[in-house]
């Protein structure tokens, strides 16, 4: 594909020879936020386009705003890698996935400019209105696969798309001393603790073991919705966010 009509009318276009059909009629119900943790939006944008690299996403967002769309939204970019969500192990099947361009650890975590995320949540309205993706299925890349990805990162203003109408977020319940749960640890309290992360979507054994996996989903969880101390240790400010945020959970409709 040489070329492509631009699904977001706002963007430029950059086409990546790195897609593919959706498998098995799968369509788009999960929208995916990265970060590119390189030193250039130009060297990324290069990356992801070419065919050596075997990765892409459907867009580029560069820190002055300037969207790029680089696969259409209609086919399977390669961007999530080995990943799950409730279960579903064939993400790039299912989702849409943004690259924001930002050095990450590479460039020592630097902030999102505004233009950025004003492009952003620009993009993803779009987005979500036309795919009918649901609050809660917009996530990190460090949500899908927590064993391998930290993107977008503890800097990510999740809370600002959350007043845009993008993403499901709650405040975070303050953090303070009391009863915790950490690695080694066991019993039923931790199978709940273990339970509610799966219920959200996240990809932990319920054993009742609270190992490395289960400690891998506490610190996704803590990267995207309590990044006041990101540690894997399940305190009550973690648990209590969790709670709250399966407690406002959208009603589902037919």
């Amino acid at each position: 594909m040489s070329a492509f009509e631009p699904d977001h009318l706002r963007a430029d276009l950059h086409t990546s020879p790195n897609f593919g059909p959706r498998n098995d009629g799968k369509r788009p119900s999960i929208l995916i936020l990265h970060y590119t943790g390189m030193e250039t939006g130009e060297a990324a944008e290069s990356w992801l386009a070419n065919p050596q690299s075997e990765v892409s996403a459907h867009y580029l967002v560069h820190e002055n705003g300037r969207i790029v769309q680089m696969v259409p939204e209609s086919e399977r970019a390669w961007h999530a890698g080995q990943s799950s969500w409730k279960g579903e192990t064939d993400i790039n099947s299912r989702s849409i996935g943004i690259e924001i361009v930002n050095g990450g650890p590479l460039l020592g975590f630097p902030a999102f400019p505004g233009s950025q995320i004003d492009a952003l949540i620009d993009l993803c309205k779009g987005i979500i209105s036309r795919h009918g993706i649901r609050p809660e299925s917009v996530l990190a890349h460090s949500d899908i696969a927590p064993a391998r990805k930290i993107d977008p990162g503890e800097k990510f203003p999740w809370s600002v798309l959350y007043d845009a109408g993008i993403g499901h977020w709650v405040i975070p319940s303050p953090v303070r001393g009391g009863r915790f749960f950490s690695l080694g640890d066991q019993g039923q309290p931790v199978e709940a603790l273990q339970s509610m992360l799966a219920l959200y979507g996240y990809g932990v054994p319920i054993d009742g073991v609270f190992g490395p996996s289960t400690q891998l989903g506490v610190l996704a969880f803590q990267r995207h919705f309590r990044v006041e101390k990101v540690d894997g240790v399940a305190d009550m400010s973690t648990i209590e966010t969790l709670h709250k945020l399966l407690s406002a959970l959208p009603a589902l409709t037919a």
